[in-house]
């Protein structure tokens, strides 16, 4: 029977998509056997669509609510459901695994025997799955980056979805937690940690609730949420997150551990994996050839041409702004590119947009 149940459960993974959806290897069954009992994973495989109660949840599971409702509880604080309280009474919905399961497994920052086993499965997994994925160069991106608001040129246009700062001013509550990718790679091997700072990755609305309620993070005021980004900035961390213009979650990422980063890597032509729409500009009067920009991008997008002033590669700028944060003669800014296809407005409208496969 439980063999059967996590078979299930690899279809359903499967039909939830995200970055690593099921797929039918030995590596699946090894993680989802150390995440989901079996009762935890029938659950899983019959949760209806969206947010429900749990007496509608034990309706669809043909169980009783005594049965199901501790179960969705326990589900939920170990990650592998979500939960938002509404009025009176607890919803709950399943997400992938990426993003979802995977990092609710590491937000809080813990360093457990089950985690560094976790950490070694969900690794295994991930390797497996792009051993055999095949390479999609024309997907539509999953994720964006945000550039960095104080660097933008004048004269642009900027749109509420390119600012982090009016996200952070417009929903509540706010949450911190560790960063999913640099605490797993330090689960295992404590010695491949990049020095970036981990506490600096921000939920918002009810993801951050969600957030709060299972203990995954803290609850922030605006001001440390403003200081965070200038910490993260400062580090030459990268704003990351869902390609539309509706978000719950800004990640803080660096292209050595973070998965959002090493996916555009990994693409040919990683400005058309994940990307601002903006890229960044010289005031050569300003520049002293210092290489600090070239130093600082994450796509290693930047070189130094023969007349001494920085040239960039745009096909692997992710126009995030690191370069121009960095500069200390402040001699770059970013200027919108023509033509960028803004993102999405809702979930559901990214995911029309990457079933069509929109270039």
């Amino acid at each position: 029977m439980s063999k059967e149940v996590y078979a299930r459960l690899c279809v359903t993974m499967a039909k939830r998509g995200g970055m690593y959806p099921g797929m039918d290897i030995p590596e699946f069954y090894e993680l989802v056997q150390e995440l989901f009992t079996p009762q935890q994973a029938a659950i899983s495989n019959d949760l209806p669509r969206g947010f429900n109660s749990a007496d509608v949840i034990a309706a669809a599971v043909g169980q009783s609510l005594d049965e199901v409702a501790p179960a969705l509880e326990e589900m939920a604080d170990k990650g592998l459901c979500m939960s938002i309280k509404k009025g009176d009474t607890m919803r709950y919905a399943g997400p992938p695994f990426v993003p979802g399961i995977f990092e609710y497994q590491f937000m809080r920052g813990t360093d457990t025997e089950k985690d560094r086993k976790l950490a070694r499965l969900i690794r295994n997994y991930k390797e497996a799955v792009n051993k055999q994925s095949k390479p999609q160069p024309d997907r539509f991106p999953a994720m964006r980056v945000i550039t960095v608001n104080r660097t933008i040129k004048a004269g642009n246009t900027i749109h509420t979805y390119d600012q982090v700062k009016q996200y952070i001013e417009n929903m509540e509550p706010l949450a911190v937690s560790t960063c999913y990718c640099r605490h797993q790679a330090k689960l295992i091997d404590a010695s491949s940690h990049c020095g970036k700072p981990d506490d600096v990755c921000l939920q918002f609305g009810h993801g951050a609730q969600f957030v709060i309620d299972r203990d995954m993070g803290r609850q922030i005021d605006k001001d440390e949420a403003l200081s965070i980004l200038d910490r993260a900035e400062e580090a030459g961390l990268v704003h990351c997150t869902n390609n539309r213009q509706e978000i719950d979650f800004l990640c803080n990422c660096c292209a050595c551990h973070c998965v959002i980063l090493k996916d555009a890597l990994a693409h040919p032509k990683p400005g058309l994996a994940v990307n601002s729409g903006f890229m960044p500009v010289w005031n050569f009067e300003l520049c002293t050839a210092c290489e600090t920009c070239i130093e600082r991008c994450p796509m290693e997008a930047l070189n130094m041409g023969s007349d001494d002033v920085p040239q960039v590669n745009l096909e692997r700028c992710i126009g995030c702004g690191v370069c121009a944060t960095g500069c200390p003669e402040t001699a770059i800014e970013m200027q919108a590119k023509q033509d960028f296809i803004a993102p999405p407005e809702t979930r559901r409208d990214l995911k029309a947009a990457i079933k069509a496969r929109v270039k």
